[in-house]
Formats: C-alpha cells, sequence, structure tokens
C-alpha cells in the first residue's frame, strides 16, 4: 500500500494540523510516514501547505510533485494544485473558498465539501480542515477513521483542547459527507 497527499490552504485553516493528525493516524496503524511541512514567512493567512506519504514500506522521499491526492481549503490552492494531481487521482476541496467553477480536470474523482458551513453547523469554522480530512480519510481509507480520532490528542494543544469533541465531530461529518453527499460523477453536491 502506498499514498500520498497534498493538503495546502491558508494560515490559521488547520492545514498543517490536519497533516499532522494523518501522520499519527497512520504511525498508530503501524505504516511508515512522512510529514514535510511548508509556510510562508506569514502565520495567519499566508500560503501552508504539507505532504504525507504512507505506505506499508519504506518510504524513499517525502518529496512529492505529483500527488494522488490533494485537498485544496481556499481558491489559490485549487488552482495551484489541482494541476498537480495524478490523472484517476482525488481532489478534495473546500467549496466554501474555492468554488468548483474553478475547476478544470476531468480525469481526476473530485469531492466538494462544504467544510465551513460544515464546521460552523458543528459550532467552530476553526474545525473545516478536519471536516476536510473526514472527508479524505473515508474516500480513501488510507487509515481508518477511528485511527484519526484516537490521535487528536496528541496534536491538539493544551490551549486549544476546548475544539477536541469539535473536531472529533468534524472528522465524523466529513466522512459521512463523503459516503452520502457525493452526486453520480464524484462531485460534491
Amino acid at each position: 500500500m502506498y499514498t500520498d497527499l497534498m493538503v495546502s490552504g491558508f494560515g490559521g485553516q488547520g492545514v498543517l494540523i490536519a497533516g499532522r493528525l494523518l501522520s499519527y493516524a497512520a504511525m498508530r496503524e503501524d505504516k511508515h510516514v512522512t510529514f514535510f511541512p511548508a509556510y510562508g514567512p506569514i502565520m495567519r493567512g499566508g500560503e501552508a501547505h504539507c505532504t504525507v506519504v504512507i505506505s506499508t514500506r519504506l518510504i524513499g522521499s517525502p518529496v512529492v510533485r505529483n500527488p494522488l491526492a490533494a485537498i485544496v481549503m481556499n481558491l489559490p490552492s485549487l488552482l495551484s494544485l489541482e494541476p498537480r494531481v495524478k490523472p484517476g487521482g482525488l481532489l478534495i476541496a473546500n467549496v466554501d473558498l474555492a468554488d468548483r467553477s474553478h475547476s478544470r480536470r476531468e480525469d481526476i474523482k473530485k469531492i466538494f465539501v462544504p467544510a465551513n458551513t460544515i464546521a460552523e453547523g458543528i459550532g467552530s469554522g476553526r474545525v473545516a480542515s478536519m471536516v476536510a480530512l473526514g472527508a479524505y480519510i473515508e474516500a480513501t481509507r488510507a487509515v481508518t477513521l477511528q485511527s484519526a480520532i484516537s490521535c487528536l490528542d496528541k496534536i491538539i494543544t493544551e490551549k486549544h483542547r476546548e475544539f477536541l469533541h469539535l473536531d472529533e465531530e468534524a472528522l465524523k461529518q466529513g466522512a459521512l459527507f463523503s459516503r452520502q453527499g457525493t452526486g453520480a460523477r464524484g462531485q460534491g453536491l
């Protein structure tokens, strides 16, 4: 088994937290994993992205140019990452900040999840990245949802412990959306 993912958005959207959580979940399942974060000099509002590689065999490099999957949390990320996803790959897009009309690829599966809307319905827009990650986990089965949930307490700092139950619910709601909220062409409604 081998899969890789790039997660991209603005700083402050939880992009790096989503990548870290996926990495911890993979380690919990005794898989090999690399986590490669990158962000601009501006903490909030600047670019933030990370690459996660998960495999049952040793991983040669954390660098991925053309990912099998991508989670994009905003329009600039959609415009830069969608062209790089491998043909037949998967794109999870936060349709609240990355309108589907900007998507051009027909050779990849796309799930447009209203991550911000779902997160706000749960109780905080701060967990939108967890909604998108839940959709990814359900669509790919790279790790189990239970593994991700069980690792939340390892990546959430004391300062943000009050959001722990919201993060868990966001993962579940994202997975539910991925399971139920997609149309015939694999595109979220």
